[in-house]
């Protein structure tokens, strides 16, 4: 039987145990769950356990958008049950790979339906109309399932608007081994009962009923306490005879995790970057004057979870790969929101995305990466945007807004058409700080208001075009801001590349030696040898290639690194960056 309850579906849950902000613990065939509903309505349905150390979950915080486990913080994404932020490690993206389990979960006549292993849907009751029910309270009896279901064949009850009498006829309509249907008739009055038996653990059951017929007031309470008084009644007659049976040992659930299923793996590009995901181009619109916004939806599964400051490549008809950062806030995870700006200058990315992918298409894209990341412990930060470079800002500020953390979000624009997504940053009221219409000379000067007064226990990002974040830096540097509080992106690499030089590269846990020549990029040769190194822009912006330097002379060409970290010398982007040295060796 255990088997077969497995794959059935069962009611783990009613709707009124999902208030908002509250966090259900459940339980089913032995495991334990964590239900809660999400502000957007969604219903999830985990393993009751953080990954780090086993608390369970339906003792946590339930913000709306993500779950915080109340040991160590460590903060789960609506949907995904993908870990998004973990306290100890403040400057660090956690891994994809930390994912919950989760289990389907369907509303219906009422409740919240699970199972672990589910086989086709929730079965439909003949009599039930949603919107016309009346949910009893849930009965918890320490007996096993078929006793209870055994006695609820048994139950008689008075139709709704007749529980002071005593004359009703009940007769069983339909019943199994997990749910009974009675329907009780006194005179012309008629009420249709289901009764579902939840498995909790092979000795203890909860009883869960639905009403058929809408009752308010007096006759609703009055009904309420009748179902309530006979169901406790038979749970004590249920009890009794379980008592006197042999006591079957409890079940125990196999404890794993399982990633959600993603869409269908197509092959390798040529470029040795892959587009894992496909997906549904669900809305194109102007999300500002020159700017194309694209919310981005799963063909199939869930979108894999994503931290503020990720992006993805976006793989084009065209053939080429751009990278965009997901704006979308904690916990916004039914899909991807990026946007696009039609630049003047484009190679065919912007123009493509601009003019001929449309709403319905479908797109390639990449899992999220987050070389980026935010920090959630400073007591302030500063966010600075120039243009486009709002995007992965705006992610930010809104997990930030939505933990009530203390922020700033400065916004540099030529006007007011040009500020995006007025419909998020909407959301972050005073914390929005625009910015419009100013010269460099004008906004140099602003940025010297902004970045006085630097305290310890704050932190700065920065993202937008290559001569204004060069101009925040050094007016940063000159205010005070130490290196590990300023963190920076770029949307693309201006260098001049000198990619003259030839040099050989030791690869030290592979035991390869490679010679780079000139005209050929550290990355390419690597991945010539058949050393699958991952990578996103390659060229030098987005940091998805850096390697570590253990011995020789790197000839830093990119701009992802600060000036600490090239002057330290132990780190490398492989795709355009070289060797000063005749050699360089690499913890690869």
């Amino acid at each position: 039987m255990l088997d077969t309850a497995k794959t059935r579906w069962h009611p783990v849950a009613a709707t009124y145990d999902l208030p908002f902000r509250h966090v259900f613990h459940a339980q089913l065939l032995g495991r334990e769950f964590a239900v809660w509903r999400a502000d957007d309505g969604y219903v999830n349905v985990w393993e009751n356990r953080c990954l780090h150390r086993g608390v369970r979950l339906s003792i946590g915080i339930n913000d709306g958008r993500e779950l915080k486990c109340q040991y160590h913080g460590w903060r789960y994404s609506n949907r995904t049950a993908g870990c998004t932020y973990i306290p100890a490690h403040p400057a660090d993206a956690p891994a994809r790979t930390i994912t919950n389990r989760t289990f389907a979960a369907v509303e219906r006549y009422g409740l919240i339906w699970s199972a672990e292993e589910p086989q086709g849907e929730v079965p439909e009751l003949p009599g039930l109309a949603e919107g016309e029910l009346l949910t009893l309270r849930g009965i918890p009896v320490n007996a096993p399932a078929d006793v209870v279901a055994a006695r609820l064949e048994g139950y008689r009850f008075q139709p709704n608007g007749r529980t002071d009498g005593s004359d009703a006829k009940v007769s069983v309509e339909a019943s199994n081994e997990f749910s009974v249907a009675l329907r009780a008739v006194d005179g012309e009055a008629s009420t249709l009962a289901v009764f579902f038996v939840q498995p909790v653990d092979s000795n203890r059951s909860v009883i869960r009923g639905v009403l058929d017929g809408k009752v308010e007031g007096a006759v609703r309470l009055a009904v309420l306490h009748h179902h309530n008084d006979l169901l406790s009644k038979l749970r004590d007659i249920a009890e009794h005879e379980a008592q006197a049976q042999p006591v079957p040992a409890p079940l125990e659930p196999v404890i794993d995790r399982v990633s959600p299923e993603l869409a269908e793996m197509p092959e390798e590009t040529k470029h040795g970057r892959k587009a894992t995901i496909r997906v549904e181009v669900a809305r194109k619109w102007q999300a500002a004057d020159g700017i194309a916004g694209f919310e981005l939806r799963p063909i199939k599964g869930l979108l894999p979870t994503f931290q503020p400051g990720a992006h993805i490549d976006v793989h084009l008809p065209n053939g080429l790969i751009r990278q965009y950062s997901i704006t979308n806030g904690p916990g916004e995870s039914d899909s991807y929101i990026i946007g696009v700006k039609l630049e003047r200058d484009s190679k065919g990315g912007s123009t493509c995305l601009h003019e001929t992918v449309r709403q319905g298409d479908v797109l390639a894209i990449s899992e999220p990466r987050n070389n980026f990341p935010l920090r959630r412990d400073a007591m302030k930060t500063i966010f600075v945007a120039g243009g486009i470079g709002i995007t992965p800002l705006l992610a930010m500020a809104q997990a930030l807004s939505n933990q009530s953390l203390n922020f700033e979000l400065h916004y540099f624009a030529q006007n007011e058409a040009q500020l995006a997504f007025p419909e998020k940053t909407a959301c972050l009221g005073t914390s929005l700080k625009p910015h419009l219409g100013l010269s460099p000379e004008q906004t140099g000067a602003r940025l010297r208001e902004i970045l006085s007064g630097y305290r310890s226990d704050a932190h700065l990002y920065l993202c937008g075009p290559g001569p204004m974040l060069e101009a925040a830096r050094h007016v940063a540097a000159e205010a005070g801001w130490p290196e590990t509080a300023v963190h920076f992106e770029y949307f693309k690499n201006t260098n001049v590349i000198d990619d003259s030089s030839s040099f050989e590269v030791a690869l030290a846990r592979s035991c390869v030696t490679l010679k780079v020549p000139a005209g050929r990029t550290i990355l390419d040769v690597m991945r010539e040898a058949g050393i699958d190194m991952p990578s996103s822009c390659e060229q030098g912006a987005c940091g998805t290639c850096l390697a570590t330097v253990i011995e020789g002379e790197p000839d830093h060409q990119d701009v992802y690194l600060n000036d600490a970290e090239r002057k330290s010398g132990t780190k490398i982007m492989t795709c355009v960056s070289r060797a000063k040295s005749a050699r360089l060796v690499l913890d690869l």
